[in-house]
Formats: structure tokens, sequence, C-alpha cells
């Protein structure tokens, strides 16, 4: 099992929803950054679940950093971080061991692993594991911050409700660091959190679209063809349970108009070279061009809901009906705003690691 993401810094995860902890290994960073436990905490607070739009399994996620990290620093050898489990019902899942939950990973993991997979609330495919993501992309995060590199996600639509686009990136990006529910237009947001609540009242759920926007970028970071800035953070982003679609700038729209008005245009601004839109996202040849990064990932509904739905059971080869019990989320884009941060910050790392050497990410401005 591929567990491990990144050159040289890289990402190891390991863990299962209902197993007694999760954690994360992150190597590769430089000696001499600032760790920040209140930093990393208030980012596992962004994913912790909020109420009656959420799931009611509500974990504290009192993290421990039990190597790597010494008087407040990274030393540069691998920081290991583990998080608790400590609300899990495994007993919601034992009586429906071998029929597979519509969207789920349950017959796929029964295919690869032959039935020794932990299966109690999606083992190590659940969504839970991102706790431990976030924990380590923090670190990544608030190094970058300090390198004047900004990254912040919002929730471009849900249940087919729009927020407003990206206006003042800097700005908006540091709105979003404060909010729970990451929406830059309050009326919207509160449109938005009714249809969840509709939706859970339906015994149903609801998707969306996160839109993440990084500022302070250097141009140049980023390889051709096959660990362009795109691959790997497409790569990184799929990871993310529910994400079901990528794109980069204006993405797919990009397909309907003419190269004349796709094209980013170039000139020179107080000395430096920028493009004059950003149709492509801050990415030409699959390398930062020093304009904002910018792309959108389309989260899928939360695939565990409480209406009656047709399976199988996989190991009697019967079809079933199923209804799910336990606790899930109605929603769950606006939990995974701040994964996305995360995963990006520690893409950007990598790269930039390779790109100009592993102790940049600790030096200052």
């Amino acid at each position: 099992m591929k567990n491990t993401f990144g050159s040289s810094v890289s990402l190891t995860l390991f863990g299962e929803s209902h197993g007694p902890e999760i954690g994360a290994v992150l190597d590769g960073l430089a000696p001499g950054i600032p760790v920040d436990e209140d930093y990393i905490a208030g980012k596992l607070l962004l994913r912790r679940p909020a109420g009656s739009i959420s799931t009611g399994r509500v974990e504290g996620d009192p993290f421990r950093i039990v190597s790597g990290v010494y008087k407040g620093y990274t030393t540069g050898t691998p920081i290991c971080i583990l998080i608790p489990n400590e609300n899990s019902k495994s007993s919601d899942y034992s009586a429906a061991r071998s029929l597979a939950r519509p969207g789920h990973a349950d017959y796929t993991a029964f295919c690869k692993y032959h039935g020794y997979e932990d299966y109690r609330g999606g083992g190590h495919f659940s969504g839970r594991l991102t706790a431990a993501l976030v924990a380590a992309g923090a670190i990544a995060q608030s190094a970058l911050e300090k390198k004047g590199i900004l990254i912040g996600t919002h929730i471009a639509k849900c249940a087919g409700i729009s927020d407003r686009p990206f206006r003042n990136l800097e700005s908006d990006i540091q709105t979003l660091s404060g909010l729970r529910f990451a929406v830059l237009d309050q009326e919207a947001a509160g449109r938005m959190q009714t249809a969840i609540k509709e939706a859970a009242q339906d015994g149903d759920s609801v998707g969306g679209i996160l839109e993440t926007a990084v500022t302070g970028l250097p141009a140049g970071v980023g390889e051709p063809w096959f660990d362009s800035l795109e691959s790997l953070l497409s790569h990184a982003l799929f990871s993310i349970p529910a994400v079901k679609g990528v794109e980069f700038g204006d993405g797919f729209s990009l397909a309907d108009q003419r190269g004349s008005l796709a094209n980013d245009s170039f000139a020179v601004q107080d000395g430096k070279i920028i493009t004059r839109t950003n149709h492509n996202g801050g990415i030409n040849g699959g390398i930062s061009n020093g304009m904002p990064l910018l792309f959108r990932c389309a989260v899928k509904p939360t695939p565990s809901i409480y209406k009656e739905q047709e399976t199988v059971d996989f190991l009697h080869n019967t079809d079933q009906k199923l209804v799910i019990g336990g606790r899930h989320d109605p929603a769950i884009v606006h939990r995974a705003r701040v994964v996305a941060d995360c995963v990006t910050a520690l893409v950007l790392c990598d790269l930039l690691a390779l790109r100009f050497g592993t102790d940049y990410i600790g030096k200052p401005r």
C-alpha cells in the first residue's frame, strides 16, 4: 500500500478510523523551522465537526509530537505526530460487515486485502486520517507563511449555492483563516448551511466545490511533464477523500474559448514580469509563473446517507438492501477546505525544496 507522498519533503499516513491512534510522519523538513502547537491546534479545529451540519463523532484531537521537534523547532529528522481515536463506535459497523456501502471503499478494500482489512468506520480509507494530514500540513503551511507564501481555500459552491469569487487575494485569505465555515459572502454562507441541514433532515447529503488561492509563490517551481506543478498537486488533492475533480485556472471552461481569450498576456509592472490575466492559474508548462496559483476541487456528497440503498453482500454474492446507521456528515466540503490547504502546503514545500534546496523552507525571507 502506498501511504507516502513527496520526494524531498515527504509525508506518510498511518492508522485506521477505529484503531487506537492515527498519525503522520513528516520527513525532509529543514532544521530550525518554528513549530507552533497552537497553530496546529487551530488548523485541526477547522477540520473538526461543527454542529448540525457535521457528524456527531467529535474528537478532541489532542495530538502529540513524539519526534523531530525540540524546544519548539524542527531538528531536521522525521517528525512523528500521533492523534488518539477517542470517540469510535465499532458496533455500528459489525452487523453490516459484508454489505458494500455505495460510494465507499468497502468492496474494493475487500478485493485488495482479501478480508484482512480493518473495515470499521472505513478503516484506513476513512476521512478520519485527514486529522493527521492536517497536523503535519499545518507545520508546512506555517513555514510557508514565514516565506511570504499564503494559502487560502473557500467553499466556492455548496448544494448549488455559490460564494462570491476571490477579489483581493491576500485580504480574502486572511479573512478565511479565521472562519470555521469558509465562505466569503456571509449571506451565501447562511443559505449553504440551511441547505446542508435540509439534506440532513431528509437523511441525505450534499457536495460542493473548493477554490484555493496561493500568493507569494516564486516563478520557476515545478517540473515539465510528469512532476509538473499541476501533476503533483492533482496527485495529492485526489488523495483527499471525496475529491472527484481538480481544475486549474479557468479549467474546463478554457475548452470553450479561443486562444486569444485563453492566453495570459505578459507585461512588466513595477519592474516585475506579470500576466495581465490569470486564466491558466499561475502555471505555464507545469511551472509556476509568479502569478497567484488558483485551482478548484469538486467534492462529492458524503456517501454515508440514511436512505435505503441497493447493494450487495460481497461474501455471499447476493443482492441486498442497506440502511446505514452510525454518525455521518451531511456535507464534508466545509471540513475538507483546511485539508486542501494543508495538502497544498506539503506539495509546495516538497517542490520548493527540490528547486532551491531543503534549507530554503527554513530560511527567513
